[in-house]
């Protein structure tokens, strides 16, 4: 007896996805670690000075976590409501934090009670930051104010009422101590200078404004809302350099990297986009489990921290670089010794002796051997094979038509494998390389099933679904060909012409030879 040859699984090729160093770089990023908060975290921010703590606020606490712990190593919880946007000083030493009775308040790290309260606004304070003076506090509330404060006297410098909703985003500018910016739901960014009275510049987003970030060397702003990502050129008075629209929902969250050459957005689509910063194209992407609210990356890129609507706190670490030397000494013995006697060529003399290769043969391999057609087209029609694999499914029935037993596998079905087997062909029938398989496999289900249409609602919802895939895939196709008789006439034209015109040089040319020689 004949032993029996396994079902051999069409392979096609599959686009890969293009290996940059970004690709490298920002996956280089160990498996997350999840660290559960009591609320949802609306803003993480990175001590800008060693060892690099971060500070989280969600729900009425801003807890300090340390860049290795899992939990936190200190807690600020004397807030008599909700807490927003804890923003690092400089040196790390100061933590200034708003909240939801409209109070500012600053707390040093080494302690626990508020150093300072700052009361003025009416209504929830959700932007807090640093001057980069180091002695004054911007803030901005519900209440559309704007408004300065001195740390030493713990007084009001100014206060600013130009946006005509809430006060969402904010940040300083680092070159100059008396700038900073502030966004808005009223769909505006505004840029305030400590010495004037007014903003001395406004700049229309177009959405709700909900994150705003300046660059390291105080030109460039960019400003997040809705779905969209803009970057501003500010000594050109507030232009528009590009616009990116990247993400499906709302942008939540702006962050630069170190070096300022990657700028990375927060979304409630779930993702994470990385862009250049010279060409504002997508270099990689992060997908996380729901919408996220806050992310910050820490001072030497080391760490990324995400914060999402459900309370998840999301901490990647990169991996420790590997010394190549060390482990190319620790490999070159086990190599060698499995390479061994690879390419020894067997003498004429030699006695070979062939180890026998055990071959295991899948479940549905071993139904078809034993002539069970429909049973091994039952274990091709698992959910697993059919949504990851669905080669295997169409080879099964590619082998079962071959054998002729294809139409006594698909008969004699109840309404929920019928409803299975048109769900997968109704799917994949408009692929190119499952099309010749599958269109028998309709043809013969149609047939076979025909006699009871009507008697089930969701065997006849599948086979209207399969008559309208199949619909839209000719309305295809005729599409495609008219478009190829348009290029095949255009191509035509071209080809014209240019004879033509190699024609007419020609012509040209024999004339001006025989001008030429009358003339001698």
């Amino acid at each position: 007896m004949a032993t029996y040859k396994p079902v051999v699984v069409q392979a096609c090729p599959k686009l890969g996805e293009r290996i940059t160093q970004d690709t490298l770089y920002w996956r280089g990023y160990k498996t997350p670690v999840q660290i559960k908060e009591f609320g949802a975290i609306n803003k993480i921010d990175f001590s800008p000075a060693p060892p690099y703590n971060y500070a989280v606020t969600a729900s009425s606490r801003i807890h300090i976590y340390g860049r290795y712990s899992q939990e936190p190593i200190k807690t600020f919880s004397r807030f008599r409501d909700a807490a927003y946007c804890a923003t690092y000083r400089d040196d790390g030493r100061l933590l200034a934090a708003g909240s939801e009775d409209g109070s500012v308040c600053l707390f040093d790290i080494s302690g626990k009670a508020a150093l300072r309260q700052f009361e003025g606004h009416t209504k929830p304070v959700h932007v807090v930051g640093f001057l980069s003076d180091k002695y004054r506090i911007f803030s901005g509330g519900d209440d559309y104010s704007s408004n300065l404060w001195d740390i030493p006297s713990a007084t009001e410098i100014i206060s600013y009422s130009e946006h005509t909703d809430y006060v969402r985003c904010g940040c300083a500018s680092k070159v100059n101590a008396d700038v900073f910016i502030t966004g808005s739901y009223d769909h505006t960014v505004k840029l305030f200078d400590a010495r004037t009275k007014s903003s001395v510049m406004t700049i229309e987003h177009g959405h709700p404004v909900e994150s705003v970030l300046l660059f390291p060397s105080g030109g460039l702003l960019v400003s997040a809302g809705g779905r969209y990502v803009k970057v501003w050129d500010v000594l050109k008075g507030g232009q528009l350099l590009v616009s990116l629209k990247n993400h499906h929902k709302t942008v939540t969250c702006l962050c630069l990297n170190s070096s300022g050459q990657r700028l990375l957005s927060g979304s409630l689509d779930r993702h994470v986009k990385i862009y250049s910063t010279t060409s504002y194209k997508v270099v990689h992407s992060f997908n996380y489990a729901t919408s996220i609210l806050s992310l910050a990356l820490s001072p030497e890129d080391e760490t990324i921290v995400v914060g999402m609507t459900n309370g998840v706190l999301n901490v990647k670490h990169r991996k420790p670089e590997e010394k190549n030397e060390n482990s190319q000494k620790k490999r070159q013995p086990a190599y060698r010794t499995y390479v061994k006697g690879r390419t020894y060529m067997p003498k004429q003399e030699d006695f070979c002796v062939s180890k026998p290769v055990k071959r295991v043969l899948r479940k549905y391999d071993k139904l078809l051997r034993s002539f069970q057609s429909s049973k091994a087209l039952d274990a091709v029609l698992e959910p697993p094979i059919m949504l990851h694999t669905p080669e295997v499914t169409v080879a099964v029935m590619q082998e079962l038509h071959r054998r002729g037993t294809l139409r006594s596998a698909l008969a004699g079905r109840d309404e929920k494998q019928v409803n299975l087997l048109l769900t997968f062909v109704a799917r994949r029938v408009i692929e190119p390389r499952f099309t010749p398989v599958l269109v028998t496999v309709a043809d013969m289900i149609t047939d076979i099933y025909q006699p009871v249409v009507g008697q089930s609602a969701i065997v006849d919802k599948q086979f209207l679904k399969l008559q309208e895939a199949i619909g839209k895939e000719i309305d295809y196709q005729e599409e495609l060909l008219e478009v190829l008789g348009m290029m095949d006439t255009l191509f035509a034209t071209f080809t014209k012409k240019k004879d033509t015109c190699l024609g007419e040089n020609k012509s040209n040319g024999v004339t001006e030879i025989i001008e030429t020689n009358r003339n001698y």
